[in-house]
Parts: C-alpha cells; sequence; structure tokens
C-alpha cells in the first residue's frame, strides 16, 4: 500500500508566512524559518514554500528566507514562486529545494516544464494549479489566483504532465480556507485523467477531511496551511488517527 503524505504549506509575503481565505484577506501568521523547524519535529512528510507574490510583483523569489527554511529541515522540500526560467530551478535548488513548483511562469511558457524535466528529472518537476469553477467549468488561474486564464484546468493538468510533470499540486479555489473538506468532485476530475503524484490543497478543516480524501483513488497527499499554523490539529495526531482508519502514513 502507498503511504499517503502530510504536507503543511508555507506561504510567504514580505517575509512572513500569511493566511487567507479563497486566496483573499491574506494576514501575518509567524515567522517562515521557525514554522519549518517545527514541522520538521512535528511529523510532516514534506513542507511546500510559496512566495505567493513574486509572480505579481515580477521579481525573484525571497532565496535568503528559502536559505534559512532549507538548512533547518530534513524533509523534502518543494519550492515555487516566481519561476519564470531554467536560471530559477537552479537558483532555488542551489539555495537546498528538493523539487520545484511552476504555475504561472508555465502557463507563460509551458516548455519551461519540459526544459525543467529534462535538466533535472520528471520528479523535481512540480506543476502546481490554482483552480476555480467558472460557469460550471474548471478554470485555471494564474498570478496568485487572480488572473483568469480562461483555460479548462483538467486539459492544463493532462498537458503538464505530458510536457514532463512529475506531480501535480492541484489548489481548489472555491474550497481554500473555507475548511469544509477538500475539493473531492476536482480531484476525481483529475486523477481519473493524469497518472502521477496528486497532492490536494485547499478546504482541509479536520482529520476526518483527510480520511475522506486517502479514500479517493489517485490522491496521494494531502496540503494544508491554517489548521496545522494555528495548532488546530497536530499531525501526529492526525496521522494516529488515519492509521486507525486503515490509512498508510508514515508515523
Amino acid at each position: 500500500m502507498i503511504t499517503k503524505r502530510i504536507i503543511p504549506c508555507l506561504d510567504i509575503r514580505d517575509g512572513k508566512v500569511v493566511k487567507g481565505v479563497n486566496f483573499a484577506g491574506v494576514k501575518d501568521v509567524a515567522d517562515p524559518v521557525v514554522m519549518a523547524e517545527f514541522y520538521n519535529q512535528s511529523g510532516a512528510d514534506e513542507l511546500v514554500f510559496y512566495d505567493i507574490t513574486a509572480s505579481v510583483e515580477k521579481r525573484s523569489l525571497f532565496t535568503d528566507i528559502l536559505t534559512g527554511v532549507a538548512s533547518n529541515i530534513f524533509i523534502p522540500l518543494t519550492v515555487g514562486g516566481g519561476i519564470n526560467t531554467i536560471h530559477d530551478f537552479d537558483r532555488v535548488l542551489r539555495c537546498g529545494a528538493d523539487k520545484v513548483s511552476v504555475n504561472s511562469g508555465a502557463i507563460r511558457n509551458p516548455g519551461l516544464i519540459e526544459e525543467g524535466a529534462k535538466k533535472y528529472g520528471n520528479q523535481c518537476v512540480v506543476l502546481s494549479m490554482d483552480i476555480k469553477r467558472v460557469d460550471g467549468r474548471f478554470r485555471l488561474f494564474a498570478q496568485g489566483g487572480r488572473e483568469d486564464t480562461g483555460l479548462d484546468a483538467i486539459e492544463w493538468a493532462v498537458n503538464g504532465v505530458e510536457r514532463g510533470a512529475g506531480e501535480l499540486v492541484v489548489n481548489s479555489i472555491d474550497t481554500d480556507g473555507v475548511r469544509k473538506g477538500f475539493d473531492l468532485e476536482m480531484l476525481d476530475a483529475i486523477s481519473t485523467r493524469v497518472r502521477v503524484p496528486i497532492i490536494a490543497s485547499g478546504g482541509a478543516g479536520g482529520k476526518e477531511d483527510f480520511a475522506r480524501l486517502f479514500r479517493h483513488q489517485g490522491v496521494d497527499a494531502g496540503l494544508a496551511a491554517s489548521i496545522f499554523h494555528f495548532r488546530e490539529l497536530e499531525i501526529n495526531d492526525l496521522k494516529t488517527y488515519l492509521k486507525q482508519e486503515g490509512i498508510e502514513v508514515r508515523i
């Protein structure tokens, strides 16, 4: 049985971990290095680091903060935000990232996925997608969920995997920060079309939501932020519960 992963997410703005609802109303939470150390010690399987305004502000990712985070943890680290060229891959990997997440940069230049996969391997390239329902269809958004690309999100996922993405992070804007459960309908729509690991993001409100998520075929990991940041759910407690529910996790 494949072990399911629990992954906290650090959304970084102006050097601080932040969190909002439906990608809006963002507020400061804590210091990213302190948070990373905490998750490293508390049972997280991996950690995701997003510089959430790098693309919008058209600047490079905060590498000084990234270096501090990477040097204080011993779990795999995925990094995204402002990844627009293969040079950006080089830069964040040198800072200690294990995988690179592409989003808006890949929408502008889909060839970036192929470049990254060719140079570093498919396992290094994570395609992150911000998805929202528009007129009953799953639409792909860019610029941190601010811009409707008009692209069909399911087809974009298929395209990204064909180009070399080894993993998908699927962010539901509709359920982000709402804490009423993951967007299972959206996840089902994607998992039936691709054969790479899928990390589900957006909507975790309690341990039961993770259990429901992992009973769905094709979902390999659950990503969450506020429920972990505010200590409403401890990762080790979550894993103990999942184990009792017959879901294989690393404890």
